[in-house]
């Protein structure tokens, strides 16, 4: 059968409470054989703090309270050799150091019991929790992170710096979010952390400064929250509305196409005249190089307009993620009314812009825009086909408060659905008798993605309005 050695630390706790009660009794008899002159006594201070390292308050209190008896008896035992006065006051201040010793112990080993007991709470939460100093170095470490991870506090604690643990990904530059932290004290934002199996997960951090009591940096506090999960979602549904979209888009252009054929037959035949005249110019005895050269020019610009309706109607057609880019909003409107002005035409309705120049540009995506246009356009045309009075669609934009721009597209049609215009945006909410009801819908997921706003109103005397902000800064809501 096989004995196990004791380990070092069993071993010390064995041996120090021997220790210290040998010590004690070694005190008292070397206080009980020397003169009162010498203040032997004294020396159960460490006494008290050699208890201090095995035994809590109680244990302290009863071995304070021993030293305390054992000076005094020491005292009526040692032999007089002098003034008595000497003893006494060499014992007061024995019995003094004991009872300030005591003291500093017990008050210190009731906060070492406090920073034990945040520290267990800290161990019950699901986030990570961890600090680290100044220098990066990780001092604390609680079993969400442990969790999380995969590292023990015995491996990371006083051995590693955090970023280089967990190869963080950061949102910006470092020394921006220490010059943050620095100034305000804080910080919050997205991480992207590696655990010890080497996969990552995407986490909310929030960081917090500790500071000392001349103000200074001491340590830093990070919470982190595991968000891996929320975020594929949230791509998940990021895609599934970028497909409804797509539908969206695929469905409404197939409505139009007998008015995009009419677009795109128009430069085609006129290609195809100034193709036969360039021929005929060139035919005659005496060519006419000149008007066969105006000719073919006038072949190109038609060609070059069918490719560019062919090219916006693809761009519609196209799926795929969102794509950000600065966005000129005018020229989205004029390409919209260039592929629907046809459309107006055929019911008779006049199209009017009153478009504000130098418009700063958005940061958008170029073929969402063109949706949301296109779908509350057409809403418009919808709404005067069967109005037997002058008809107009106008579109506007301008600047608006807060840095943003206000695009307008306002009809003189049948109006808003009496009491269920706030129901309008509800998905496959329509008044159309083949409508899906997703366009508006759609198109304000759209803007509010973009960080603007979309909402309607009733024109006087007839007729709806709908309205969208876009910001001109980089403001995006995913």
């Amino acid at each position: 059968m096989t004995h196990q050695a004791p380990t070092p630390a069993k071993a010390t706790s064995r041996i120090l409470p021997v220790a210290t009660a040998m010590f004690a009794i070694g005190i008292f008899i070397a206080d009980a054989i020397t003169t009162q002159e010498i203040a032997i006594a004294v020396l159960y201070v460490v006494v008290v703090l050699m208890t201090a390292r095995f035994c809590q308050v109680r244990g302290v209190l009863i071995v304070s309270v021993g030293s305390v008896v054992l000076a005094a008896l020491g005292f009526f035992l040692t032999p007089p050799s002098g003034p008595e006065s000497t003893g006494i006051i060499n014992t007061f201040i024995s019995i003094l150091s004991i009872g300030l010793t005591s003291f500093l112990v017990l008050r210190n080993q009731s906060a070492g019991v406090s920073l034990r007991v945040r520290a267990n709470l800290l161990d019950l939460t699901h986030d990570t929790v961890f600090t680290r100093g100044m220098d990066d170095v990780i001092t604390y470490w609680n079993r969400g992170a442990v969790e999380l991870y995969g590292w023990t506090a015995e491996e990371v604690v006083d051995k590693t710096t955090a970023h280089q643990l967990l190869r963080t990904v950061f949102p910006e530059p470092l020394d921006e979010i220490n010059a943050e932290l620095l100034r305000t004290g804080r910080w919050e934002g997205e991480l992207i952390h590696s655990k010890a199996n080497g996969t990552q997960v995407v986490v909310a951090s929030r960081w917090s400064l500790q500071r000392d009591e001349r103000q200074r940096p001491r340590a830093v506090l990070e919470t982190n929250n595991d968000i891996t999960d929320r975020k594929r979602a949230e791509e998940a549904l990021r895609q599934t509305q970028a497909d409804l979209a797509h539908v969206s888009r695929v469905t409404t252009v197939g409505e139009l196409t007998a008015s995009l054929a009419h677009e795109v037959n128009q430069p085609i035949a006129a290609a195809v005249t100034d193709a036969n005249t360039c021929l005929r110019w060139l035919a005659r005895d005496h060519p006419d190089v000149e008007e066969a050269r105006e000719a073919a020019s006038r072949i190109v610009k038609d060609a070059t307009r069918a490719a560019e309706i062919v090219s916006r109607i693809r761009l519609l057609f196209k799926k795929g993620s969102p794509q950000r880019e600065l966005v000129n909003v005018n020229e989205v409107i004029r390409e919209m009314i260039s592929l629907l002005q046809r459309e107006a035409t055929r019911y008779s309705i006049s199209v009017r812009t009153e478009l504000t120049l130098d418009l700063p540009q958005v940061m958008g995506d170029r073929v969402q825009l063109q949706q949301v246009l296109m779908n509350l356009m057409i809403n418009g045309i919808d709404a005067m086909k069967d109005v037997h009075e002058t008809c107009e669609l106008a579109v506007k934009s301008q600047r608006a408060e807060n840095e943003q721009l206000l695009v307008s597209v306002s009809d003189t049609g049948v109006g808003l659905p009496s009491q269920r215009a706030d129901q309008i945006f509800n998905a496959f909410f329509t008044t159309k008798r083949h409508g899906t009801g997703l366009g508006l819908s759609i198109s304000r997921s759209i803007v509010e993605s973009h960080g603007g706003r979309l909402w309607a109103a009733d024109n006087f005397p007839r007729g709806a309005s709908f309205c969208f902000t876009l910001p001109t800064k980089a403001e995006v809501h995913e």
